[in-house]
């Protein structure tokens, strides 16, 4: 960070509108009474013995989805039998849903550590409850979905899993951070998800209303963490807003990575050869383009937040995650071609 980037910094912070206090209380009491008014229990709401929601291991709508999972696209897996198609579709889609429940069970644990700082009155507590509340719904979601489907997948990587136990005492000492680090988890599970629902016309019914239930609650957490960031990044002082400037896309991309590119088991268990992991994940301009379209809303976030400097604009460029930002939160792909963007990426 050289001094005209601190000083651009503290020029940004001046000049950025600030979440005001009432307006961010009033955010989470929406956010809290829309958890009471809508919410979804995983042993209620999804029918596990109805005959439609078993899980068949013959069923076509099990392969991956053309155009949109980055394996389901790609030659050598359109080219295998069908029965090969399906068997590597429910291992992927149940590891998918094992980071999840991984990832949530990190973030339950981080939000307990940072609740247990807050004091009477916090609007802050009663929400993050009912998040905690969601999530721990999801966690029981996710594993019997991957229970269902019958494979022992292991979710994250080994290193991230034999971290695990560090990352939720971040949340209440450096909080910020933290909650970037939960937008790095839950945006792209989220634009994943999202992108599936979107462009699937068939998918098993338990994967779809599976899906359905977490991109409808994963809605409200991810507006909090964003009105979080929004609330408390132009706040911090301006050692700490360099060094969380900085460290941004890196928790950005590392986390994503951990989250997104599958484990070396895909390669020993399934037979996918390495050569394909390494172009989906990132070598091919395909998966770049997609690499950072994904991060568009927090790149929106990190400039609305301050957070976004000519140094760590570079650490953006670097780690092939910059682009153009999104417009609005979650707005459509399609809406973000930008040739020049695609260059940049």
């Amino acid at each position: 960070m050289t001094v005209t980037d601190a000083h651009d910094l503290d020029q940004t912070q001046e000049a950025l509108p600030t979440l005001g206090g009432a307006e961010y209380a009033q955010t989470l009491r929406q956010l809290s009474q829309a958890s009471v008014d809508r919410h979804f229990d995983a042993f209620i709401d999804i029918p596990w013995d109805h005959p439609d929601f078993q899980v068949d291991p013959t069923d076509e709508r099990w392969i991956l989805p053309d155009g949109i999972d980055p394996l389901g696209s790609h030659p050598w897996y359109k080219g295998l039998p069908v029965e090969r198609q399906i068997e590597i579709g429910m291992w992927r889609q149940a590891n998918i849903m094992k980071v999840g429940l991984q990832f949530e069970n990190i973030l339950i644990r981080g939000i307990m550590q940072y609740v247990f700082t807050q004091p009477n009155g916090s609007e802050e507590y009663r929400y993050l409850t009912h998040e905690a509340t969601e999530e721990c719904h999801h966690t029981q979601m996710f594993q019997q979905g991957v229970n269902r489907i019958g494979v022992d997948v292991p979710g994250m990587p080994r290193w991230m899993r034999a971290v695990s136990g560090l990352l939720p005492l971040v949340a209440s000492r450096f909080p910020v951070a933290f909650f970037i680090g939960v937008l790095a988890g839950e945006e792209p599970i989220d634009h994943t998800q999202k992108q599936v629902l979107r462009g699937s016309k068939q998918l098993p019914p338990v994967l779809a209303r599976i899906m359905q239930i977490h991109v409808a609650e994963e809605a409200r957490h991810i507006s909090f963490a964003h009105a979080y960031v929004m609330r408390n990044g132009p706040r911090l002082g301006r050692v700490e807003r360099q060094i969380v400037a900085l460290l941004y896309p890196v928790i950005m991309r590392v986390l994503g990575d951990a989250i997104l590119i599958p484990p070396k088991e895909l390669r020993t268990e399934m037979g996918v050869p390495k050569h394909v992991l390494d172009e989906l994940y990132w070598n091919s301009p395909q998966s770049q383009e997609f690499l950072a379209e994904l991060f568009s809303d927090v790149r929106m976030l990190a400039e609305e937040s301050g957070l976004m400097t000519r140094a760590s604009r570079r650490v953006w460029r670097r780690l092939k995650i910059d682009g153009r930002s999104s417009r609005y939160r979650s707005e459509p792909p399609a809406a973000l071609v930008d040739p020049v963007a695609v260059d940049a990426a």
